[in-house]
């Protein structure tokens, strides 16, 4: 049930309302452009439109939608993917004047996962998902057998095919919570036997270098590249930083909008972040709007756990920051962009003091000093969990 795209020309389109203007609405295309990329769509051009809200049966103006038509047809274009999520009957309407693959953000977000997807566990929980998101949008796969057929013997009772749809899925459904359950019950096994050790969890938004970190500490060999939903599976290893051995989990990356049904889907690897004793928060300073990221994924771990954790902040990327410095004679306010690294330090970060650090696990800078701060906060945690449990072995130099 996964939808293929093979290199697929796309356009993208989004909305300009009171809540999200015509920059923020770009920045969001933008996203999603890198998501339609990652999912191996090739982004040709982006529609947007100006309203107050969206229209309850095309998303766009029917004035809109046929400037879209327009562009499709001349440019041979299959595939349209609009950046918020598409009711059933959205997408029924926009399907049936366009004639083309229609993706909202959901569905584009469900296919990545479900291409990324690797282990037992991960498969389960998106197929979950993606049933869940299909059980309302039933309608447009079937339009062409409204009934079974009819005729002698085949009267009485009968359902429609949609009926009957409908009750695979919901079977299927409750046949994924079982089998959830019991891999639920493995993990929480697995993580129980995991022994005196404090556990920190790498946390972030989506594409900030969370296994990047993850391979340079643990000198392991965790899937990572420059895309979106690298990391789909939780992965655990055990690190030693001096005398003194952890626990660090690598997580999936949280995105604006994400799914509410794949938040769901996802408590077993979650239960990771929940468990932590420490979470490393890492940061893409490079990012334009690395601030709102942060702020995202915030509010979603307090809807994960209310509980407060200690967090170091790990600002990465620091090497790709770059800025636009201004003129001395040049009077407009100063913008995101004329800020340099260091007059950001100063900024509300400052603040943070030991909190947090700038790093590049690329380039492997300030890497020591990030090693330093991690002993002293796992030691602290370490010392007071358990009293009695030695260190690997003892440093006379203290």
């Amino acid at each position: 049930m996964k939808t293929e795209i093979y290199q697929e020309k796309a356009v993208l389109v989004g909305l300009i309302t009171p809540e999200q203007d015509a920059a923020k609405a770009k920045e969001y295309l933008d996203e999603l452009a890198f998501l339609a990329d990652t999912a191996g769509a090739t982004p040709e051009k982006y529609f947007f439109q100006k309203i107050d809200y969206p229209n309850p049966k095309t998303f766009v103006g029917p004035g809109k939608l046929d400037e879209i038509k327009a562009y499709i047809t001349a440019n041979d274009i299959g595939l349209v993917i609009f950046d918020d999520e598409l009711s059933p009957k959205q997408l029924r309407n926009i399907e049936r004047e366009l004639n083309v693959l229609i993706l909202d953000r959901t569905n584009l977000i469900l296919d990545i996962f479900a291409k990324r997807a690797q282990t037992a566990n991960a498969k389960t929980q998106v197929e979950l998902a993606q049933l869940q998101y299909m059980l309302p949008r039933l309608t447009r796969l079937w339009t062409h057998l409204e009934r079974q057929r009819g005729g002698i013997g085949m009267r009485g009772p009968g359902e429609t095919q949609i009926e009957t749809d409908r009750r695979i899925i919901l079977n299927k459904i409750s046949l994924l919570k079982k089998n959830l359950k019991d891999i639920d019950k493995q993990m929480s096994t697995q993580r129980k036997n995991r022994g005196k050790m404090v556990r920190v969890a790498l946390v972030g938004y989506t594409n900030v270098g969370k296994s990047t970190i993850m391979n340079m500490l643990s000198k392991s060999d965790v899937f990572a590249e420059n895309k979106l939903f690298a990391t789909l599976d939780t992965t655990v290893r055990k690190v030693i930083v001096e005398n003194l051995p952890f626990l660090l989990t690598d997580t999936v990356g949280f995105i604006r909008k994400l799914p509410h049904h794949l938040i769901e889907s996802f408590k077993s690897t979650l239960d990771e972040v929940r468990e932590a004793d420490l979470l490393l928060h890492v940061v893409d300073i490079s990012h334009p709007n690395f601030e709102e990221q942060l702020e995202i994924v915030n509010q979603t771990l307090k809807e994960i756990d209310p509980k407060e954790k200690p967090v170091i902040l790990i600002f990465n990327k620091m090497d790709a920051f770059s800025y636009i410095p201004k003129d001395e004679d040049d009077l407009s306010p100063i913008q995101r962009e004329n800020i340099s690294l260091e007059e950001l330090k100063a900024t509300w970060i400052s603040k943070l003091h030991d909190n947090c650090i700038f790093i590049s696990a690329k380039e492997k800078i300030n890497i020591d000093n990030l090693k330093i701060l991690l002993y002293e906060k796992v030691k602290a945690i370490h010392v007071e969990r358990y009293p009695y449990n030695d260190f690997l072995f003892q440093k006379f130099d203290e």
